[in-house]
């Protein structure tokens, strides 16, 4: 069983900055790619962010474009999400999966969450 845990969540003011990180572990696995999707109360889950495993393709929500960066460990199935001027409205649990390579049925391992919220 692969396991993705989630860290580096809190709470900070509008307009700071967070870093979340997320591992994989246990049974050995071929990503395709990784992602970092988030869920406000009453909302949906929506993407965030994402980093194929070749070629370090990123893509990003227009949401949050040009104000996170996803980035990945060289060696090992991580990845971090750094998040600057954050808004009230980036408020909500942040979730990290992963695509196995091969996979046709989109992102097959998903973490815990980490909250994240920002005050105004």
């Amino acid at each position: 069983q692969v396991q993705l845990v989630e860290s580096g969540g809190g709470l900070v003011q509008a307009g700071g900055s967070l870093r979340l990180s997320c591992e994989a572990s246990g049974r050995p696995f071929s990503a395709y790619a990784m992602g970092w999707f988030r869920q406000a109360p009453g909302k949906d889950r929506e993407f965030v962010a994402s980093i194929r495993w070749s070629g370090k393709g990123t893509y990003y929500a227009d949401s949050v474009k040009d104000r996170f960066a996803i980035s990945r460990h060289s060696r090992k199935y991580a990845v971090y999400l750094q998040m600057n001027s954050l808004r009230p409205e980036d408020t909500a649990v942040y979730y990290c999966a992963a695509a196995r390579t091969g996979s046709d049925s989109g992102y097959d391992y998903w973490g815990q969450g980490t909250q994240v919220t920002v005050s105004s």
